[in-house]
């Protein structure tokens, strides 16, 4: 199937089998297989409006060994800070239009990618995604999501692993756990735990406190993606019953909602929270499952070090399949 052309800004534009085959080359081109250098002469310009580790690392290195060359921009420091917004009297910080810049990156560029967390004052905004979907308004080339409010990157690494430890997920018993952190962190990460999992027919449990439900159209869309799936989707903040029987703990800490952009007031209500740290006592609840996270993650906040030093532990594992998924879809949407 050809995916060439198309915006990656989230998997819920891509069907089961399109995923599958990125997924598919992903593992091709881990062994060491696929075109040598299918993006010969291709340019990729990288766009972060945030700090990064393993996103700009993956996807810079990723399209030099696909025989093509990145250019990493990042607005207000190294190139000029960018205004998004329709209409407005550009008399603040932003020098350059995104009408103008997305303009002309695509006359330079084969595709864009970009990584541009929300403002974290007004969720109601945020969850518009503005930078995101101004890019690829005016873009004539493909985009990429590297992370706003949804990480899409991350879910197919995710997945890989995933299905490199479990074997085929249809039916495998997913939770994703909010764990205690000490500041209001993106929902992105969550969002896209929940969709991925889903997608691929998983039995998903989302475990939470009272109070730090993900925003509903994720909610719903993971409802019908297991729907679709023939998998299952349930929300508790029920620690024990949440862990029982699980296959594989997926641990994220997130921002409650209701207090998005008011992250001092929120401070009182998660600090009774610290329980929910993913420790050796909950693992033995499972079905000897594996343990992931993102990264970068706080050791003994998050999860104990005797579980993340634990042979459960596969963020490593997920950290290096950033970058061969990412290869596999630089080559599907450029190539």
């Amino acid at each position: 199937m050809s995916l060439r052309g198309r915006n990656f800004l989230t998997t819920q534009d891509f069907t089961h089998a399109e995923l599958k085959d990125i997924l598919d080359l992903a593992v091709e081109i881990k062994r060491g297989g696929g075109s040598a250098h299918p993006l010969k002469g291709k340019g990729l310009a990288l766009l972060f409006f945030n700090p990064s580790l393993r996103t700009r690392s993956s996807f810079e290195l990723g399209m030099f060994q696909l025989g093509g060359h990145a250019v990493v921009l990042a607005p207000g420091k190294d190139a000029w800070p960018m205004e998004p917004r329709e209409g407005v009297v550009m008399d603040g910080e932003a020098e350059e239009h995104v009408k103008e810049a997305t303009r002309v990156l695509c006359r330079f560029f084969d595709g864009i990618a970009v990584r541009c967390f929300p403002k974290f004052q007004n969720w109601a905004e945020d969850r518009l995604d503005p930078m995101l979907t101004a890019i690829a308004k005016y873009s004539t080339k493909p985009v990429i999501n590297m992370e706003t409010i949804v990480h899409p990157c991350q879910e197919l690494a995710l997945m890989q692993t995933i299905r490199e430890h479990l074997g085929e997920p249809r039916k495998k018993k997913f939770l994703l756990t909010w764990t205690w952190h000490p500041k209001g962190l993106n929902t992105a990460v969550a969002n896209s735990a929940a969709l991925i999992s889903t997608k691929f027919g998983m039995d998903v449990t989302i475990l939470r406190p009272e109070g730090y439900d993900l925003d509903p159209r994720y909610v719903e869309a993971a409802r019908e993606n297991a729907k679709a799936q023939g998998g299952s989707l349930t929300v508790t903040s029920d620690i024990e019953a949440a862990y029982r029987g699980a296959d594989f703990v997926y641990a994220k800490s997130w921002g409650a909602i209701p207090y998005f952009g008011r992250w001092e007031e929120e401070k009182q209500v998660r600090a009774g929270l610290k329980h929910f740290i993913v420790d050796a006592a909950k693992m033995k609840l499972t079905n000897n499952a594996r343990f992931s996270h993102c990264l970068p993650m706080r050791r003994n906040v998050k999860v104990t070090d005797e579980v993340a030093d634990s042979p459960a532990a596969m963020f490593i594992d997920e950290a290096e399949n950033r970058l061969h998924v990412q290869k596999a879809l630089l080559a599907r949407l450029l190539g």
